[in-house]
């Protein structure tokens, strides 16, 4: 089995940051990509943030010169640094882990944490 254990989120003033962890565990060999996603009420779930485990990153227009991804493979955890943090950053931000390869030999395509709130006031 594979856990997502997502932290940081919490309720922060238009312009402040805020720090998202995600550390991965279980039985497994290896992720290949991790990843945030978030979800404001009323619209879809969308990719805020994703890096792969060589360290290739991508980030949605509407986050990039403001939010940094980084992770730590031999922690399995990935990281969200948030800067200049606006009010239509206001989400449920889930953690994303992509093509894991599990001890028992198989391949889990997408797993998700149970989300962070982050809530940006104005």
């Amino acid at each position: 089995q594979v856990q997502l254990v997502e932290s940081g989120g919490g309720l922060v003033q238009t312009g402040g940051s805020l720090r998202l962890s995600c550390a991965a565990s279980g039985s497994f060999f290896s992720i290949n990509a991790m990843g945030w996603y978030r979800q404001a009420p009323g619209k879809q779930r969308e990719l805020v943030a994703a890096i792969t485990s060589g360290g290739t990153t991508n980030y949605a227009d509407s986050v990039k010169g403001r939010f940094t991804i980084s992770r730590n493979n031999a922690r399995n955890t990935v990281y969200l640094q948030m800067n200049s943090l606006k009010p239509e950053d206001t989400a449920v931000y889930f953690c994303n882990a992509n093509d894991i390869t599990v001890i028992t030999g198989g391949l889990i395509r997408n797993y998700w944490g149970r989300g962070t709130q982050v809530t940006v006031s104005s």
